[in-house]
């Protein structure tokens, strides 16, 4: 079919036709960059934590007045929670990820070196590879010697230090590319500024926090601690039984000091799902703005498709009498609204990118991939071929005697 008689016709409607334009242009210009974000905050929420996440309970408990031997009660309280049934492995920790604690800590590869080589989320406790769950893929885990007491390292202890740690496979592909890690010495927390010798790495372990981006998510560290005296418990139980001894290590807890309030309790996945929460209604909150803008944008064409046919129905009947069959006068007006929808599609990709500028200026946004602007295009022709195939039959359906017949 010749396009010709299509422009002619959009020249002689340019008021409408840029208006259909201009329509097209917005939202494909809006609806790419809320792909985009919404693909963004479902990756985000879908990141692996490198953990047995259905397994974890995590207890927080705070103490009131004081306490004269914090190490000997952390003791008795891991002692009561590891002979709970159902419980696999417990520990004192710093914090589990996500839990509105962040410790991190720079890296360096050489006692001297000026600028660190990165900064890693650090997780502080005893038998973390198995409590957290985390696969070790080279190496071993911390030996029973290797263990440093927290509250003597924390008061400054001379001449103690911690001797090793355990990374992740992120960090030690970017420490060590194409090397193996084990045994390398990095420096990062020791008093003395002497090296921890790395005697294992974890496929993963997520940092704490977002510090760093994206791209930092799986830099984290181990460190051998014993008895963290900061009041976090974590315990790896059988997941069908987490609520049930979740409740019998608050009941064990509260037994071991009537000095202590139970701050936060719950499992791994109940953390994850209110640090994701904000992610989750962002999403929700885009997918649906986008949804009623599509759906503006298809009853905006429709309309506009309606009142052309209401316009042009003598001219329809003119071309009926001359022969123009139904499948003609059909394709005539899916082919004019595929043309001016591709304009708009046309020029809403470049404001795609302007609005993408934008956030990536003031709000951080990563930029726009090419990627989804097709994305946006496929679903605006797609919503443009539907808007307009109703009005489009009808027009089909016009008979040349009552077309012509008042003329």
């Amino acid at each position: 079919m010749s396009i010709g008689p299509i422009l002619a016709s959009l020249k002689r409607n340019k008021t409408q036709a840029a208006l259909i334009v201009l329509e097209i242009a917005l939202s494909c210009a809006i609806v790419s960059n809320a792909i985009f974000m919404i693909s963004q905050r479902m990756e985000r929420m879908e990141r692996s934590t490198g953990m047995a996440d259905d397994q974890i309970v995590r207890i927080n408990v705070a103490g009131v007045g004081e306490n004269g031997s914090p190490g000997a009660l952390v003791r008795q309280d891991l002692a009561e929670l590891r002979a709970l049934e159902g419980v696999k492995s417990a520990t004192s920790l710093n914090h589990v990820p996500f839990d509105n604690s962040s410790w991190n800590s720079s890296v360096k590869l050489d006692r001297n070196q000026r600028a660190p080589s990165l900064n890693v989320g650090m997780y502080l406790g005893q038998d973390l590879v198995d409590t957290l769950g985390l696969r070790l893929i080279e190496g071993r885990d911390f030996t029973p010697d290797e263990y440093v007491d927290w509250e003597q390292f924390n008061s400054g202890a001379a001449g103690l230090r911690v001797p090793s740690a355990i990374i992740t496979r992120e960090v030690a592909q970017r420490l060590f590319p194409g090397e193996s890690a084990v045994g390398k010495e990095i420096y990062s927390w020791n008093p003395d500024n002497s090296a921890h010798r790395i005697v294992g790495v974890v496929d993963r372990l997520i940092r704490p926090n977002d510090t760093g981006g994206a791209d930092a998510a799986g830099y984290s560290m181990l460190l051998p601690m014993k008895d963290i005296t900061m009041g976090r418990f974590a315990l790896r139980v059988d997941a069908q039984r987490r609520a049930e001894v979740e409740k019998a290590a608050v009941a064990a807890l509260e037994r071991s000091s009537s000095r202590r309030v139970i701050m936060d309790r719950g499992s791994f996945s109940d953390v994850m799902r209110q640090y994701y929460q904000k992610d989750a209604d962002m999403a929700w909150l885009l997918a649906t703005l986008m949804l009623g803008l599509l759906a503006i944008t298809a009853i905006g064409l429709f309309g506009i498709a309606s009142f052309w046919v209401s316009q042009r129905t003598r001219s329809i009947g003119i071309r009926r009498a001359l022969g123009a069959t139904r499948g003609q006068i059909l394709r005539y007006f899916l082919l004019e609204n595929f043309l001016l929808v591709s304009i708009g599609i046309a020029v809403g990709m470049v404001g795609a990118y302007g609005i993408n500028q934008v956030l990536m200026k003031h709000y951080e946004l990563a930029r726009l991939p090419a990627l989804y602007l097709p994305i946006g295009a496929l679903l605006l022709w797609l919503i443009g071929q539907m808007a307009v195939y109703s009005p489009a039959r009808r027009a089909s359906s016009v008979e040349p005697a009552v077309a012509t017949g008042g003329m």
